[in-house]
């Protein structure tokens, strides 16, 4: 939820398996308590470009036990003096902070892991994210007539078509002229 000009977490709706929420380039200065009631499994949690301005807000992220990562950057809480101490000072749980740990080590991309993991195996995994093959042929069988439409709606459908392409699954008639074309090819 990137850049969609949210000024509130309020209507956010309970999303306990959630573990990496962007809230980045928001209009959010507060309510934030309203994460851990609601994502409690947080690990991951990007503010950043956000009206942040006081740790006082960010105190309610302490309840977000799981919380490893949180990215404040561009926000006004970071032109506080000492702010990085004080945000891991005040939220023990995090290991990172706007990308760097308290030693400055940059945080790894979780891109990069999984690359690491088996670089050959990416590949295939890659491809694969577009759905297997046999999916392709489950979504062309419901066209055929495993839709939720009605009779009447889909062969209005078909009649839309048949003046481009001609009903589904019938040859498409020549016209005398191209007749014994292709035969001599």
């Amino acid at each position: 939820m990137a850049n969609v000009e949210l000024t509130s977490l309020a209507k956010l709706p309970t999303l306990s398996k959630l573990r990496k929420l962007e809230l980045s380039d928001n209009i959010i200065s507060g309510g934030l308590e309203v994460l851990a009631e609601r994502c409690p499994n947080l690990t991951y949690l990007n503010l950043s470009g956000n009206k942040i301005k006081d740790l006082g807000t960010v105190e309610a992220l302490q309840n977000l036990k799981n919380l490893k990562s949180l990215d404040l950057f561009n926000c006004e809480i970071t032109n506080l003096e000492d702010y990085r101490d004080s945000i891991f000072e005040l939220l023990q749980q995090i290991t990172y902070l706007d990308g760097f740990d308290q030693e400055d080590n940059e945080a790894p991309d979780s891109e990069d892991d999984d690359d690491e993991e088996g670089e050959e195996d990416d590949d295939d995994e890659d491809e694969d994210e577009a759905g297997p093959p046999g999916e392709y042929e489950e979504e062309d069988d419901e066209d055929d007539g495993g839709s939720d439409l009605g009779e009447g709606e889909e062969e209005e459908e078909d009649e839309d078509d048949d003046d481009d392409y001609g009903i589904r699954g019938e040859k498409r008639k020549r016209d005398p002229e191209d007749e014994g074309e292709e035969e001599d090819d």
